[in-house]
């Protein structure tokens, strides 16, 4: 018997029970969403997030009052890495990260990228 759920979008099992037995689970089940951000000498976090989806401004507002002075405090010399989910591709997340840490963060449309892909995303 399997455990968990897997996506049916790209994926197709074979079995031997029957393919139209059904498995019911709770939607919308509690969840927590925690970020933490690893450099070579230090864990900073789990910041535990109280909303229970993070978007770009809330996302933003973590950046900016809770990891960014820790990084900076800890060292000037760094590089910033995110993933393009869309709160972390915000364009005032994306706009941030230019203006402290230009040249200095790697993610989609850094500004590494050429300025004018950051500017065709807005339009």
């Amino acid at each position: 018997m399997c455990v968990g759920k897997v996506s049916r979008h790209n994926v197709r099992i074979w079995g031997t029970e029957n393919p139209h037995a059904t498995v019911e689970h709770v939607r919308d089940s509690p969840k927590v969403n925690v970020f933490c951000a690893v450099s070579s000498c230090k864990v900073y976090g789990p910041f535990f997030f109280a909303e229970p989806t993070v978007t770009g401004i809330y996302y933003l507002n973590i950046l900016q009052l809770w990891l960014m002075p820790q990084l900076q405090e800890d060292s000037e010399d760094f590089i910033s890495e995110h993933d393009g989910s869309p709160p972390r591709f915000h364009f005032d997340i994306r706009a941030h990260l230019n203006a402290n840490l230009p040249g200095r963060w790697i993610g989609r449309a850094s500004d590494s990228d050429s300025s004018s892909s950051l500017a065709s995303t807005v339009t």
